[in-house]
């Protein structure tokens, strides 16, 4: 089982694979242990099998092989509606014709919750997003935020220990989006549920998660914290799908411990980190973060020194993005703070710019 935390394993899959025409497997050897309490997020791009993970996990789909537990019980023949389970949609799935309250309401009914104790539980469910005043309206009068709070409050009022989310905020506007990610980790840290959540979004991932699992072609690529992700990538795949990435392909020269001297398709020779290129001859992609490159000011040493070219430079408010000629390409990108400092470059200017050897990883070739 592919796990980190040391706490309690409260879901788990075990060698699960998934196929819809029995030949090619959308879902691929899936083993992921996700502990009691933890907000763990399912990220990759479109049909790399995250989706059909939490459909599985929810029972809206079977498993083709393998097992799929919930606190330590096989949970494939069980059917949806009885697994205690919490589910939140990107299209909110609140029935038009009931007020709020008895959309929140039904979930307790269909557990045979007395009706003094479904409207207190209604209540308490609909204060957590501070929808307490909107009981009695229907859904086609509340706004999409609106909307996602009490589908978000439906899918918390019957207090299960697990809740799923799928593309939960895909249709609301950046501001609303960025507002409910925050509110939904403070709930998730205040009622200490497992969250699974599923998204394309990078950055919502790393904002949200105590752990992300990477998804690309029905596998887990990389499943760690959001800073190791983003600071230590396994491969390329990883290093390209979570955040900006200065991408150098060459070929390993030498090797000195864990650091690599790689030639690149110019001729420049870069120093690197190994990580899952080794080998004298190996061919080898260069992951470098635009925020690790800086401008060299006199008396300053990198391990890694270049002449670049400045070929745009955008404003970004905190920060300057500067899009550079180095090393035989015109794409190189530095982003340095706005700070005086910077302030004094022109497009078209001569820099030298430098970076660690500790900051670049040399990473398989594709």
């Amino acid at each position: 089982m592919e796990n980190e935390n040391p706490g309690e394993v409260f879901v788990a899959f075990d060698r699960v694979q998934k196929s819809y025409d029995g030949e090619e497997l959308v879902v691929k050897d899936l083993n992921l242990a996700i502990s009691k309490g933890e907000f763990l997020t399912m990220l990759g791009p479109s049909g790399s099998g995250k989706t059909t993970c939490l459909m599985m996990l929810a029972g809206f789909e079977t498993a083709t092989y393998g097992d799929i537990l919930l606190d330590g019980k096989a949970i494939n023949n069980i059917p949806p509606h009885k697994r205690g389970i919490g589910m939140v949609f990107q299209n909110y799935a609140l029935f038009p014709h009931m007020t709020i309250g008895e959309n929140l309401a039904f979930p307790l009914e269909v557990r045979g919750i007395d009706k003094s104790e479904r409207e207190a539980k209604v209540m308490n469910a609909l204060s957590m997003v501070q929808m307490e005043s909107f009981a009695g309206r229907r859904p086609a009068q509340l706004s999409g935020g609106q909307q996602q709070r009490v589908a978000l409050a439906r899918a918390l009022v019957f207090e299960p220990e697990l809740v799923l989310m799928d593309e939960p905020l895909g249709a609301l506007d950046k501001n609303l989006r960025e507002q409910m990610q925050y509110e939904i980790k403070h709930l998730h840290d205040q009622l200490g549920i497992t969250v699974v959540y599923v998204t394309h979004d990078q950055t919502e991932a790393l904002t949200m998660s105590d752990r992300i699992a990477v998804f690309d072609d029905g596998r887990i690529q990389q499943l760690a914290s959001p800073a190791d992700l983003y600071e230590r990538p396994e491969n390329a795949f990883v290093a390209q799908f979570i955040g900006e990435n200065n991408k150098m392909k060459g070929k390993i020269e030498s090797k000195d411990g864990d650091i690599v001297t790689v030639r690149l398709d110019d001729g420049s020779a870069v120093q690197s980190l190994a990580i899952s290129a080794h080998e004298t001859d190996e061919k080898t992609t260069l992951s470098l973060r635009p925020e690790r490159v800086f401008v060299v000011k006199e008396g300053q040493s990198f391990s890694n020194c270049f002449d670049a070219k400045v070929e745009e430079l955008i404003y970004l408010g905190d920060h300057i993005r500067s899009r550079l000629s180095v090393c035989g390409r015109n794409d190189f990108i530095m982003k340095v703070p706005n700070s005086s400092d910077n302030h004094s470059m022109r497009k078209g200017q001569s820099i030298r710019i430098g970076w660690s050897e500790q900051d670049c990883r040399a990473l398989d070739a594709s």
